[in-house]
């Protein structure tokens, strides 16, 4: 099973910007711990980042009959890109949100979210562990999606 992990803007100076929001790891020991996760859970996992909103917008496209599950961080396009939801709904891939301080917590701006309501779940506000959590949460949705397909399998193969 494979998932794509794609990232938005200013995400790329994780362990520079503002630490004491972020913390300072960067992005790419984030990147590190989730491809040792998905190594010893037999996941394949791509990781893509952009500041531009439209090659966000391409990457999910491309994720369609590739993927089986999407792991994001839109950043501050989750406030504003109904592009990015748009593209979010129109693949049908699970999609996990992630994002690394409590959005809900901080400018009144954050507060409103074009995303998570076209996704399988959000996680908020653990740091970079947070996406481990999301790790944690595409294996278990994958492992969902899985018995689901073996139980439609069997029920094909009794009435034939």
């Amino acid at each position: 099973m494979k998932v794509v992990v794609i990232q938005g803007p200013n995400l790329n100076m994780l362990g520079v910007r503002e630490q004491q929001i972020y913390g300072p790891m960067k992005l790419e020991q984030i990147h590190a711990q989730m491809k040792d996760f998905a190594d010893k859970n037999n996941m394949e996992i791509e990781f893509f980042q952009s500041n531009l909103e439209g090659e966000i917008v391409d990457k999910i496209q491309e994720c369609y009959g590739e993927a089986q599950g999407i792991i994001i961080n839109a950043a501050a396009y989750t406030h504003t890109s109904i592009a990015i939801r748009d593209a979010i709904t129109a693949v049908a891939i699970p999609t996990i949100e992630v994002h690394i301080s409590n959005i809900h917590r901080r400018e009144e701006f954050r507060k409103e979210n074009m995303i998570a309501p076209v996704c399988a779940s959000s996680i908020v506000g653990f740091g970079p562990f947070g996406y481990h959590l999301a790790m944690l949460g595409m294996s278990q949705i994958m492992q969902e999606v899985q018995a689901l397909q073996a139980q439609q399998a069997a029920a094909q193969q009794q009435q034939a």
